[in-house]
């Protein structure tokens, strides 16, 4: 079912309690309703998640009837981590929430980014490291590369060769980073794919979820052994 109750849209599992929660960020300009169809795919594989959609805090100051996270009007190198920094309190109040309204782990809970989505997602991984268990950023970026790799969330990048927006270099960088760092990343690149959540990358990021398992986990394995 799909409720209205919060500024987005809900996807609910038919049996209550949900046992995963996916919390999808859409890009600027854009609204929750684009990512219907990327958390259908999912609740085909995942059908005892909940599902939040939550619109953009503002609305897009380039017009339309779209939102964002922060503004993009002129945005620079050195202002992006800045202005996302500023919104940051909001979406952890959209975790929060919704984490404790589910009763959901943070371990059973993935932030999942698109573009600008993806931006915000990749940022709150350094703020808040743990608060979910996965980020699944298509199309993003880190604001800022990080100086330190999230040791309790796993992060999948999943971009296009093609994209044209934000160059697949970032995901490449951010990957490399992550992997000096002995940070738990995956990098998934699509051939001749550009902007947007191609159906090869929305499959290979369930198979991501679907099996693999977080480095932690296996430091803890064989710290055990």
């Amino acid at each position: 079912m799909i409720d209205q109750t919060f500024q987005g849209i809900e996807i609910l599992p038919e049996v209550m309690p949900a046992k995963q929660l996916f919390i999808l960020l859409h890009g600027v300009g854009a609204s929750s309703s684009d990512l219907v169809p990327l958390s259908t795919k999912l609740r085909s594989v995942f059908p005892n998640a909940a599902f939040l959609l939550p619109d953009g805090t503002f609305p897009f100051d380039g017009g339309g009837n779209g939102r964002q996270w922060f503004s993009i009007r002129g945005v620079t190198e050195e202002n992006r981590s800045v202005r996302v920094a500023e919104v940051m309190s909001n979406l952890h109040d959209i975790v929060q929430q919704a984490q404790n309204r589910f009763s959901v782990l943070q371990s059973d809970t993935a932030l999942v980014g698109f573009s600008q989505g993806a931006i915000m997602a990749l940022e709150f991984s350094k703020k808040h490291d743990g608060k979910v268990g996965r980020v699944l950023s298509f199309s993003g970026r880190f604001a800022t590369l990080p100086d330190k790799a999230p040791e309790l969330t796993t992060l999948h990048f999943l971009h296009g060769e093609s994209d044209p927006v934000i160059s697949v270099a970032h995901a490449r960088s951010a990957y490399d980073r992550l992997i000096e760092l002995e940070g738990d990343a995956t990098l998934d690149v699509a051939s001749s794919v550009g902007h947007e959540i191609h159906p090869v990358l929305a499959d290979k990021a369930i198979q991501r979820l679907q099996t693999c398992i977080p480095l932690r986990s296996w430091k803890k394995a064989l710290e055990g052994a």
